[in-house]
């Protein structure tokens, strides 16, 4: 079974329509046979392990003893607690096999750049997709304010809905150029 992580908010509101979002995306993923794999608490990440686990899928949260004593989220068919914010993320990144990015915060932002950097730098091989509008924003913004160019940012697919997430986890990745030297 593939295993897709989903990075999104701590802080979202089942009467968000970024909740909303997230637990469609989790219906849609464990309808199609992944196991989800988020950070394991609330938020986006209770919406998307919700989702996934009302459908009979597998859901598995990577929680952090920093955060203790904050519950993980019941949704969850397995716990995995680390030590700290590192430990969490790179468990995250190794244990999956492709990634979906939700509206979040810092530690969204975190995470995405640290995938988006791997799959540059050729260090992991697997899916990137942004989910949401917002997306195309931010993009731009680092575009117009950063040095990535055109074939770093096409690593990552931008979609607009979960349906369409589906397929641009199944579609073959866009090869970045050679990684930079220096």
């Amino acid at each position: 079974m593939k295993t897709i992580a989903v990075f999104g908010s701590s802080r979202r509101e089942e009467t968000s329509p970024y909740w909303s979002e997230a637990y469609q995306l989790g219906r849609h993923l464990a309808t199609a046979g992944y196991a989800v794999l988020s950070g394991g608490y609330g938020g986006s990440m209770g919406a998307v392990s919700r989702g996934a686990a009302e459908c009979g899928g597998t859901v598995i949260g990577v929680t952090c003893s920093l955060f203790d004593p904050a519950p993980c989220n019941e949704w969850l068919t397995e716990e995995i607690k680390t030590a700290s914010l590192i430990a969490r993320m790179t468990t995250m990144i190794e244990r999956a096999d492709a990634f979906v990015a939700l509206r979040g915060g810092i530690g969204t932002l975190s995470e995405v750049t640290l995938v988006w950097s791997l799959l540059q730098t050729r260090s992991l091989g697997a899916p990137l997709v942004l989910l949401g509008a917002d997306w195309r924003a931010v993009v731009r913004t680092w575009r117009a304010h950063t040095d990535l160019g055109g074939s770093i940012a096409n690593i990552a697919t931008i979609v607009d809905t979960p349906e369409q997430v589906l397929p641009a986890l199944n579609a073959p990745p866009t090869p970045p150029g050679p990684p930079p030297v220096g």
